[in-house]
């Protein structure tokens, strides 16, 4: 029952590296038609074997209410023994999909090449689990980081926050929770093509022969799905669509990275222009003729690790200065 895009694909907008991996890809849209059945296959993928000089590790932490337990998945670089910082981490997946092991990858280099400790969110997923769940586990894990700094052997002064996609989208609204709880100090988020802004939902401009991966429908799906009400209403509640926050000031240093054709790439350099217009340093890396999600299809293309490069080295910048 996977429903299939009939607009056929325009490929020569895509940079010519990444040209094949969108080829590769089916014309899928999300939908409560094929969401459960894609969740239930993705379970059966096998996880990353870890490196020799890398450890994972599945924890399980106790969520907001009581009975409900939260996974985290910890990668830690085994050479180091001093208090490291630590990286939390949220998978993308429209807020309706996704597991930490599909970012075995990047989590793993993170952890590798800075020397640092990351920590991913198995998180609560819509439409079973709306607004606020995904959000109300990720600050659980938050806490949890903190209070457990010692036996983690993390540094609780050097915390980030960072995520791909809607993971982003909630690393966004989990940096401006932490802020006005004024609990925890958070001091850099990472934004990978973050899903900010619900309201692009009803946009008619957008051209969805670029949308390889993810397109208007699905958006739709996964925003609705997530908030539990139509897209664009006046009344959204705090922190559940990052976009709609009036006043960013206050909010820490910010790498947001985008691609060109991605369905995100306008709500994303809105965000990142009123984040510098608030005061808040926000890098920009923006990627030509790149469609959503392409850095993961293949991590050997030179513009795919040019990408990656640029994410190490803001949170080596933040985390051991320049």
């Amino acid at each position: 029952n996977l429903e299939t895009l009939s607009m056929k694909k325009d490929f020569s907008k895509i940079h010519p590296q990444l040209q094949q991996s969108a080829k590769m890809f089916p014309n899928l849209t999300y939908s409560k038609l094929n969401v459960w059945l894609i969740n239930l296959l993705s379970r059966f993928m096998p996880a990353s074997k870890p490196p020799q000089d890398v450890s994972i590790e599945n924890v399980f932490i106790t969520g907001k209410h009581d009975k409900q337990k939260i996974r985290l998945r910890i990668y830690k670089p085994k050479s180091s023994n001093e208090a490291m910082p630590v990286l939390l981490w949220i998978h993308g997946g429209g807020y309706i999909l996704g597991s930490p092991e599909q970012d075995d990858v990047s989590c793993i280099q993170y952890a590798r090449e800075l020397g640092i400790t990351v920590v991913s969110v198995d998180y609560r997923l819509a439409p079973k689990y709306p607004f606020p769940a995904g959000l109300e586990d990720c600050y659980s894990a938050l806490k949890w980081i903190v209070s457990h700094a010692q036996q983690l052997g993390i540094d609780d002064k050097r915390i980030a926050v960072g995520g791909g996609s809607a993971g982003a989208g909630l690393a966004a609204s989990l940096v401006q929770y932490a802020n006005d709880q004024n609990e925890i100090k958070i001091i850099f988020q990472l934004l990978v093509y973050p899903m900010l802004d619900d309201r692009t939902v009803l946009r008619t401009d957008i051209d969805d022969s670029n949308n390889i991966t993810w397109n208007q429908k699905s958006n739709k799906f996964g925003w609705e799905s997530y908030l539990g009400k139509k897209c664009g209403d006046e009344n959204m509640p705090e922190y559940s669509v990052p976009a709609r926050r009036k006043n960013l000031s206050g909010l820490p240093t910010t790498w947001i990275g985008v691609g060109t054709l991605d369905i995100f790439y306008d709500e994303d350099m809105a965000y990142a222009q009123r984040l510098k217009e608030a005061g808040v340093e926000c890098e920009m890396c923006v990627v030509s003729g790149a469609f959503h999600g392409f850095d993961v299809f293949d991590p050997q293309i030179p513009v795919v690790q040019e990408f990656r490069k640029s994410q190490i080295t803001a949170l080596k910048n933040t985390f051991f200065g320049n």
